[in-house]
Order: structure tokens, then C-alpha cells, then sequence
């Protein structure tokens, strides 16, 4: 049977303002978690190099647990099963009150499973920076939190700018699979686009050039910033 192409079925209505909410709701997640996975990954990879035996202990077992379970897993876990671990009152609310459930269960599960990998590129980056600029800082009389902030951060972050921006879009693709617990961002729009006209073939095009778009203004963005902080002598964790 041939298939009936009908590109203008993506400017009609209701058709092309489900694909712009699709997009805003993507947009929405992955910023929302990527601020918890940054934030949290950056604690954990500072906890995966200090000397503390307690701290080194806490942000392994964090990386190991969240980055060795799938994220489809984790997902239905933080949605289904969590509510039902909670105090009985506790429970109701996050399954029947909590504002906009499905939206926050996604960014949650996503940012506290990206932080796991942010974790360890903060790790990579801190420890490639070598021993010496760490005993010369507790030199000088530093305080380690303070060799940390002043030193190791500020270098250690620079170096990995490549790699952090691949886990960015990398959370921007994950994002897809908040539609399981029922998110309407751009894949499942695409899918309900469809069910209504089956013109499935051009909804699941604008969807893939919408994902082909931010990837390409990311990209854009990260290598000029990439450009600006780089570090003369020193090549970027994961640059050519």
C-alpha cells in the first residue's frame, strides 16, 4: 500500500500546537534536571576524591547504585514505587496532591541518575589536574575546602567542558522516556500526532529535527564557551 505523505498535517491545529508544547515541556525537564544533576554531581565527585574514607565511601556506593540501573527502571521506581514506601498521608500526597506529579518524578529521577555520570566527570577532571597543585595550595596554607574552591574547581571544571556538554544532551535525549509515566514532551506528542492522524512518518520527522535543533544550538553555545575557558598547555578532557 502506498503511504499518503500529508507534510501540512504539522501546521494544523491541534497538531502543530502539541508539537510546540511537546518541545517546551522537553526543554522544561532537561533544564530542570540538569540543574539537580549538576549541582548533586558536583558534591559527589568532590566526595569521590577527598581523603575522607567516609565521603570517598558515600559518593562511590551514589555513582555505583544510580549509574548501574537502568534509567526505564528508575523511573517506574520513583513513580510507582516510591509513593508506596512513605507514610500513609505522605504517600497521598505525592501520588494525588503533589503539583504536576509526572513532571516532577521525571526531573527528579533524571537529575539524581545524570548526577551519577556529572559525578564522575568532576572526578576525572579534578584528579587530572595532578597531585602538585593540591599540596602547593595546603602549602600556602590553605584550607582544603579552600584548595578545592580556589584551585581545583576552577581548573578541574575548564578541563571538562566537552564531556559535560555531552551529558547535557545526553539528558535533553533522556528526557524521551518521561513520557512511560505519562510527560507529553516531544516524543509522546509524536506519538499521539499518530494515533489521531496516522501520518506518523511526519510527526516523528518534526520531532527528530526538533531534537537535531537544540543539539546543534548546544553545541554551538559549549564550543564557543569551550573556546573562551580553555586552559593554554592543557587539552580538554574528551577534545580532540
Amino acid at each position: 500500500m502506498k503511504y499518503n505523505w500529508d507534510w501540512a498535517v504539522l501546521v494544523r491545529e491541534p497538531y502543530l500546537g502539541w508539537l510546540l508544547s511537546g518541545f517546551g515541556w522537553t526543554i522544561a525537564v532537561s533544564l530542570a534536571a540538569w540543574t539537580i544533576a549538576f549541582s548533586l554531581g558536583s558534591v559527589i565527585g568532590i566526595f569521590r576524591t577527598t581523603s575522607n574514607p567516609v565521603l570517598r565511601t558515600i559518593g562511590t556506593c551514589y555513582v555505583e547504585l544510580f549509574r548501574n540501573v537502568p534509567l526505564l527502571v528508575q523511573m517506574f521506581l520513583w513513580y510507582f514505587v516510591f509513593p508506596e514506601l512513605l507514610p500513609k498521608e505522605a504517600g497521598m500526597w505525592v501520588k494525588r496532591e503533589l503539583p504536576l506529579p509526572q513532571f516532577t518524578t521525571a526531573t527528579v529521577c533524571l537529575g539524581l541518575y545524570t548526577a551519577s555520570r556529572v559525578a564522575e566527570q568532576v572526578r576525572a577532571g579534578i584528579e587530572s589536574i595532578g597531585i602538585g597543585q593540591r599540596q602547593a595550595g595546603l602549602a600556602i596554607g590553605l584550607t582544603t575546602p579552600q584548595v578545592y574552591r580556589y584551585v581545583l574547581l576552577p581548573v578541574g571544571y575548564r578541563l571538562i567542558v566537552p564531556p559535560l556538554t555531552s551529558e547535557f544532551l545526553t539528558i535533553f535525549k533522556n528526557s524521551s522516556l518521561a513520557l512511560t509515566i505519562g510527560v507529553l514532551e516531544i516524543t509522546a506528542q509524536a506519538r499521539q500526532i499518530e494515533e489521531y492522524t496516522f501520518q506518523g512518518f511526519e510527526a516523528f520527522t518534526a520531532a527528530t529535527f526538533m531534537y537535531i535543533f537544540v543539539t546543534a544550538i548546544v553545541m554551538t553555545i559549549m564550543r564557543v564557551v569551550e573556546s573562551k575557558v580553555r586552559i593554554p598547555g592543557m587539552i580538554s578532557l574528551g577534545a580532540k
